[in-house]
């Protein structure tokens, strides 16, 4: 089997720990003997094992790893965190041959992790299906190259091109999806670290913004009060999930409060004025738009933007369009 075949197996692997190892990376790990997987490992939840020390673990005749091949999707860190340097441990069973993915630019990292492991003699290969390994990780890379959150931007719009009628009747949302679209935001929701919405959409909707629908953690929940209006009897201040108040009024001072507080990706579920907040400054990589079958005839537009579409697929009667900011 090819190295590639290996790497693949490992970025399989590494999406166990989606929603889970935040903010660490999601690594997926693998380990080969004559031409057979003997161990297999991926990021344990925060503060637990990294994946090259599971899948280490995972071997049952140990002595195998002295003749085998270690494949990881990101380079082995080389510093004292959580958990010791997983390099360091490659080094300690004498593992000979390392396959790495890509780089990690973590400045605590960034090459340190392949210098100690060439240093100590073994077979080092960096590279293998790159783009796929630094896609995966888009995340972290987000977080340590730009100094902020992965964005996501996410809204559900109708027919006619409206994020939400002009009145209605109930402090509480106007769906637009089905069923199942609503569980694949809730599945979103688990998948990334914080959500963030503006003032009105507490106001209008007392949403929740947890999980309700899918096994996971709750995200942080971020909430746009500029004018300190919002009183903490709203659905989002209660013990479900970690609150932040924020005040900031621009899209990338948002980001550098976030960046601060260690959060490396985030959902914008916010109404037009949030969303196109941050889509007039430029700070988004995805937006996930939902269009249902129904209409408002008048009401709130969607946001205004341009980007790649990337994918499209239909939820029954509802289309999910994916787009990337190149």
């Amino acid at each position: 089997m090819s190295h590639e075949y290996y790497i693949t197996r490992c970025l399989q692997i590494a999406k166990n720990g989606l929603g889970t190892t935040r903010p660490n990376p999601m690594v997926g790990c693998a380990i080969v003997h004559n031409n057979t997987i003997i161990g297999e490992g991926f990021t344990s939840p925060y503060g637990g094992n990294h994946a090259e020390v599971n899948a280490i673990q995972s071997v049952k005749d140990q002595s195998l790893l002295k003749t085998a091949t270690i494949y990881v999707t990101l380079e082995p860190c080389s510093h004292f965190g959580k958990t010791p340097p997983c390099s360091d441990l490659i080094i300690q069973y004498n593992i000979p041959n390392v396959v790495i993915g890509c780089i990690d630019d973590n400045p605590e990292v960034a090459g340190q992790g392949i210098k100690k492991l060439k240093e100590a003699g073994c077979n080092v290969t960096v590279g293998v299906l790159e783009a796929d390994c630094k896609a995966h990780h888009k995340r972290f890379f987000t977080f340590h190259n730009k100094k902020r959150p992965y964005v996501i931007l996410k809204w559900a719009e109708t027919k006619d091109g409206f994020i939400a009628p002009s009145f209605k009747d109930e402090k509480k949302p106007v769906w637009i999806t089905n069923l199942y679209s609503r569980q694949l935001v809730h599945k979103w929701r688990a998948e990334e670290q914080a959500i963030l919405v503006g003032t009105n959409t507490v106001l209008e909707d007392n949403p929740s913004l947890t999980v309700r629908d899918w096994i996971g953690y709750n995200p942080v929940r971020v909430v746009l009060d500029k004018h300190d209006t919002l009183n903490r009897n709203f659905t989002v201040f209660d013990s479900e999930a970690e609150t932040i108040i924020l005040k900031e009024n621009t899209a990338k001072l948002i980001c550098d409060t976030l960046y601060n507080a260690n959060i490396n990706s985030i959902i914008i579920e916010g109404g037009s004025k949030t969303l196109q907040l941050f889509i007039n400054e430029g700070l988004w990589d995805e937006a996930r738009v939902f269009t249902g079958p129904v209409t408002f005839k008048e009401g709130i537009k969607t946001p205004v933007f341009s980007g790649k579409l990337a994918s499209e697929q239909h939820i029954k009667q509802d289309t999910l369009k994916l787009y990337t900011n190149d």
